[in-house]
């Protein structure tokens, strides 16, 4: 049996200010050098997605295998 994953993805969350959480996107991992998967790289791609209108400390992700 195979224990790599086939892929990994991020799923991205932003919790409002009542603690209902939303989804905000996924982000499938490419990059094969794994030397270069920071959570701060990885959480760059939201702040490109969403800008700065959130509050950091409101947004997570989750890290999950396809």
């Amino acid at each position: 049996m195979r224990t790599d994953p086939d892929m990994i993805a991020y799923e991205f969350y932003w919790r409002d200010e009542i603690g209902k959480e939303h989804l905000v996107g996924i982000l499938p991992e490419r990059r094969k050098n794994i030397s270069r998967i920071t959570t701060k790289s990885i959480l760059n791609w939201v702040w490109m997605v969403i800008g700065d209108n959130l509050d950091s400390n409101s947004i997570y992700f989750v890290q999950v295998d396809l």
